[in-house]
């Protein structure tokens, strides 16, 4: 959503991992887990929200506002947690532990089912919403939205905050997951999140994009990703396949606009 809104966010990865620590933080004190993750989701709208006042206030690229803030989060992180695992115990909550990493019926994973109900609900939200309009209108045009009376700063605002939540989610699921907490996760995750939407169809300028192509575009990367692993390629070499594919998608996105345009 944030991309249809005309911005980058390349903090994703910082947040994660700086939501992870806190949430750590919180588990060690002996918190319950509910109010805990209530506090880390609550961090990670924060973040968002600073994202998104240095852009739309202070008139800053958002490529750049979010390398700087991708830095310091995860500077801070590793300067907080001395660049050491902890770990966690999930039989401290099962309950909550349940909730977010469990399975259905023994076989299929909860986070599964988060990530198909998440998916449903910002697709809801952009396409059958006048919120979603407004995102349209704003990574396609900002001064024609704004001549139609759209506040593009309070859209491009709450992009960033839905993203800092869904990045604090996603932190308290990686540490249940894993047992622990490491001060490199999250580590290269925005160049995922980049690559599943381009694949999906997103414009890296903003204004054109669907949820069910991100939807798909996000299961495509995780394919290429696990079938290197599978085939017991390096992992580095995930990175020149996802440049490749980066590089691909755009220009053939390119090429069927010039088309179109063409044929116009």
């Amino acid at each position: 959503m944030l991309m249809i809104c005309g911005e980058f966010d390349l903090s994703i990865g910082s947040i994660l991992v700086f939501c992870s620590f806190i949430f750590v933080e919180l588990f060690e004190t002996g918190m319950n887990l509910f109010l805990a993750g209530l506090i880390v989701l609550i961090v990670g709208a924060l973040l968002g929200l600073l994202n998104g006042i240095i852009t739309v206030k202070g008139l800053i690229p958002s490529f750049i506002t979010t390398l700087g803030t991708m830095m310091f989060w995860r500077g801070l992180t590793l300067l907080l947690s001395h660049g050491y695992q902890r770990p966690f115990n999930p039989e401290a909550s099962p309950l909550f532990c349940h909730i977010l990493t469990g399975e259905i019926g023994g076989i299929i994973p909860v986070q599964v089912v988060w990530f198909v109900a998440f998916g449903i609900a910002l697709g809801m939200l952009l396409h059958f919403h006048k919120f979603g309009n407004w995102v349209y209108a704003t990574g396609d045009n900002r001064e024609a939205a704004r001549a139609m009376g759209i506040n593009t700063d309070m859209v491009k605002t709450i992009c960033f905050i839905i993203v800092g939540i869904l990045c604090a989610f996603v932190a308290m699921i990686q540490i249940i997951r894993v047992s622990s907490f490491s001060s490199r996760a999250g580590d290269g995750w925005e160049l995922k999140a980049i690559a599943a939407s381009v694949v999906g169809g997103t414009a890296l300028a903003g204004g054109r994009g669907s949820m069910v192509g991100i939807f798909l575009g996000a299961l495509i990367i995780s394919a290429i990703e696990n079938g290197l692993v599978v085939l017991r390629i390096p992992y580095f070499w995930t990175y020149v396949v996802f440049g490749l594919v980066i590089i691909f998608s755009v220009l053939s996105s390119r090429y069927l606009e010039r088309r179109g345009l063409t044929h116009g």
